[in-house]
């Protein structure tokens, strides 16, 4: 039996990468487009803030474990760590994607020819629609519950929703002020008069709704009428 030379052996794996090449002439296939790992990122990291979520409203703070959260988002707990460094750094993130952008909202001035009270009512409407009757309102109120024993998510809360807030309230007021529509100056110097039933609806709507549903929106209306008069009738 003849061997075969060396030379040939080498040969025929370049000949078989020959077959398989494309035809002169021949269309290219259009190869598939890569995966956006951006993409699978962001959307592994919104599971795990709405399982998050799930698993402190469901469990309160202190008694939601990563392994819970890890195990509703459906990832390993490692992926956790690839989007947060702890339970805290989860939490700050709910309160900055879901309440933030709405606070932010209050220090736009109101829109030409609209009231310093039509924009304060407007504000007042989306809080109730976007926080108040939602989930959102389950992370003001786990706030309120647990933020004594998390000095450092109440702190986190205040600078970034609390003090703006107050800050952008303050400033609709003095302009309220400054346009004669609020007689009362000194107002202005307790922002949190004004934006009061806001926190009590959020409470109400989890401790006492089942017993006397409240209707948030008419009782800032009056809340209102209270603070720059009733409106008249057009």
């Amino acid at each position: 039996m003849s061997k075969t030379p060396k030379s040939e052996v080498l040969a025929k794996p370049a000949q078989s990468r020959r077959v398989t090449t494309r035809a002169a002439g021949a269309p290219k296939a259009t190869p598939k487009p890569p995966a956006n790992r951006a993409e699978r990122a962001a959307e592994r990291r919104a599971a795990i803030v709405e399982a998050a979520l799930d698993e402190f409203i469901a469990r309160g703070f202190a008694a939601t474990r990563l392994d819970d959260i890890a195990k509703r988002a459906g990832v390993a707990k490692g992926t956790i760590y690839l989007h947060f460094k702890d339970k805290e750094s989860m939490f700050e993130d709910l309160i900055r994607t879901a309440i933030v952008p709405l606070v932010g909202r209050m220090h736009a001035p109101p829109p030409p020819g609209a009231t310093v009270r039509d924009a304060i009512e407007g504000f007042a409407l989306a809080f109730m629609q976007e926080i108040a009757s939602t989930r959102r309102g389950d992370i003001v109120r786990l706030i309120v519950a647990e933020g004594p024993r998390f000095p450092a998510i109440a702190d986190f809360y205040y600078r970034e929703v609390v003090s703006r807030g107050l800050a952008g309230m303050r400033a609709l007021i003095e302009a309220g002020i400054a346009r004669g529509e609020i007689r009362h100056q000194n107002l202005a110097r307790f922002p949190q008069i004004m934006v009061a039933p806001a926190l009590i609806a959020v409470i109400w709507q989890s401790l006492f709704a089942r017993h006397a549903p409240l209707d948030a929106i008419e009782m800032f209306r009056v809340h209102l009428d209270l603070i720059f008069g009733e409106r008249r009738a057009a």
